[in-house]
């Protein structure tokens, strides 16, 4: 009998915030959104910032990039918005549910490789390698190396992502690579810096929308399963409780204690939009 897949949380939790995202939200992207000064920070515009997000990566493809490969292509809409504006588009998906999302948005459109980046192996060259908020989850010295290998001549890598910025405290909201390692690790490579845009400001406010989220849906169906379980199964509720303290000391940090904002994200994390291009 095979050895089952093990689940990995943060694919999960991808899972999970699309499912929120199209019903909260009415989108099926899974990145942050890109607010500009005269768009309203509120939960109703969040589809609109998204989009704002997904043209300004239209905007800062080079010239002469025609195939792209899309490195953890979420639910597939922004590879389905790359393929209607005319690039030849592959995909790198590495979870099976969300696979299925994209092979239902896009079909046959698209190649998709249904593995981990570090995993992928495949003849296929491509003019330019695109991590949208995907850059974080694969190690440096495995995804830059890794692209260079499936880059054409010239070829150009585009990432838009955050990273962890050199700062006393512990940031609430995990995830990104240290900014200036990344910096030492890609100065050692044949790729040179052709834009480095800082859009922190600009993304920072789709932190607020989830906090809002949390606030007013998550904590109280939170609080209110625990409370049902403390009352009819008071034992049970408190081994559980002890098994998994550590975890629910992390959630409670993250989520309860209303420090994932805006600010917050802006103090530890630097959001950037970076295109190199092979020397």
């Amino acid at each position: 009998m095979p050895k089952k897949r093990k689940v990995d949380f943060k694919e999960i939790g991808l899972d999970v915030g699309l499912i929120l995202a199209k019903q909260f939200y009415k989108t099926e992207y899974l990145h942050y959104g890109y607010w500009t000064d005269e768009l309203e920070v509120d939960a109703g515009n969040v589809y609109q910032a998204q989009e704002n997000y997904a043209n300004l990566i239209l905007e800062h493809i080079p010239d002469g990039v025609k195939s792209i490969l899309d490195v953890g292509c979420g639910a597939g809409k922004f590879a389905e918005k790359l393929l209607d504006a005319g690039y030849e588009v592959d995909c790198v998906s590495p979870s099976p549910n969300l696979t299925r999302h994209v092979k239902a948005l896009i079909g046959d459109r698209s190649r998709i490789f249904e593995c981990g980046y570090e995993d992928l192996n495949t003849d296929r060259r491509y003019d330019m390698i695109l991590f949208s908020e995907s850059f974080q989850y694969i190690p440096v010295k495995s995804s830059l190396p890794q692209s260079i290998r499936f880059l054409n001549p010239k070829g150009f890598i585009l990432i838009c992502d955050f990273f962890r910025k050199d700062v006393e405290g512990t940031s609430p909201i995990g995830g990104g690579h240290d900014l200036k390692e990344f910096y030492d690790y890609v100065s050692t490579l044949e790729l040179d810096l052709i834009e480095d845009m800082d859009i922190t400001k600009e993304t920072a406010p789709s932190i607020d929308i989830v906090d809002d989220f949390l606030t007013q849906t998550a904590v109280p169906i939170y609080n209110l399963i625990f409370y049902a379980l403390e009352n009819n199964f008071p034992r049970l509720t408190a081994f559980i409780k002890w098994k998994f303290k550590k975890r629910f000391e992390k959630i409670d940090y993250k989520y309860l204690q209303r420090k994932t904002n805006a600010d917050s994200f802006s103090r530890f994390k630097s959001y950037h939009l970076l295109v190199y291009k092979m020397r």
